[in-house]
């Protein structure tokens, strides 16, 4: 990476999204740190010498001129979306504007950042998202968080292809257990990790630097003959079961 090019990361203020704008601010490229947390986005940019812009994802209008200042400032290369929110709710008791909101963020928001990046990425370049173990394995009560998963999962294969005569690759990345703000709270529910674990055969979490890695190589030339790859980073869950999140919570009760 280097040699003068530029990355937006969405969703950068923290969790995976600091950890790979950190890892590729480190590979010498200039970041654009976007996300909803404007403060956050500025706090990482200034670690990493970068710029900082407050993007709302479900906001058309709003991402659309993310990526009009982005390529205004200098050759778009690289995009990586790490936004994702999640809910919990059995389907039959499911409250459908929330189902909606997690579809919104994690799904149509994808569908946004795809739209408008493709749009003033150079030729060549790379967009990566972030899906979840979850695109592939169900687990009660996420309905909404699987369905969205699943779905950009599909929307990373279809724009890989409608974007390969351009050269742009388009791939995701689908952790499994990860300790970040988002899943803080689902990591406190007693018996969750051990779950989780149980049904890793690599018997730990991962790490954010390991995602951010990934994210490093699906952007960077060595990686220049892979596209429409969904790329599992779980240490080997997604060969077992999705931990029980009913009975975990139940006992809670």
């Amino acid at each position: 990476m280097g040699n003068n090019r530029t990355a937006v990361v969405i969703g950068g203020a923290s969790g995976l999204g600091a950890a790979t704008a950190r890892a590729l601010a480190a590979t010498g490229t200039r970041i654009v740190v976007a996300d909803r947390d404007g403060a956050g986005a500025g706090a990482v940019a200034k670690e990493i010498d970068g710029i900082a812009r407050e993007v709302e994802i479900t906001d058309e209008a709003a991402v659309q001129r993310l990526f009009t200042e982005a390529a205004a400032a200098g050759a778009v290369h690289t995009v990586v979306n790490t936004v994702g929110t999640s809910t919990w709710g059995p389907i039959v008791d499911h409250d459908a504007a929330e189902w909606r909101r997690v579809l919104d963020i994690n799904l149509a928001g994808a569908f946004l950042v795809l739209k408008h990046a493709a749009r003033v990425l150079t030729d060549g370049g790379s967009i990566t998202s972030l899906t979840s173990l979850n695109g592939r394995q169900p687990g009660e009560g996420l309905s909404a968080y699987c369905a969205s998963k699943a779905g950009l999962s599909m929307l990373t294969q279809v724009a890989a292809l409608e974007l390969a005569p351009r050269g742009i690759r388009v791939n995701a990345i689908a952790p499994g257990l990860v300790i970040t703000p988002l899943t803080a709270g689902i990591d406190g529910i007693p018996g969750i990790r051990e779950d989780y674990l149980e049904n890793t055969p690599l018997g730990r979490p991962g790490k954010p630097e390991e995602v951010a890695a990934a994210a490093v190589f699906l952007s960077s030339d060595e990686a220049s003959w892979i596209t429409g790859e969904v790329l599992d980073i779980n240490g080997g869950a997604h060969l077992m079961r999705y931990p029980n999140l009913r009975k975990h919570l139940a006992a809670l009760t």
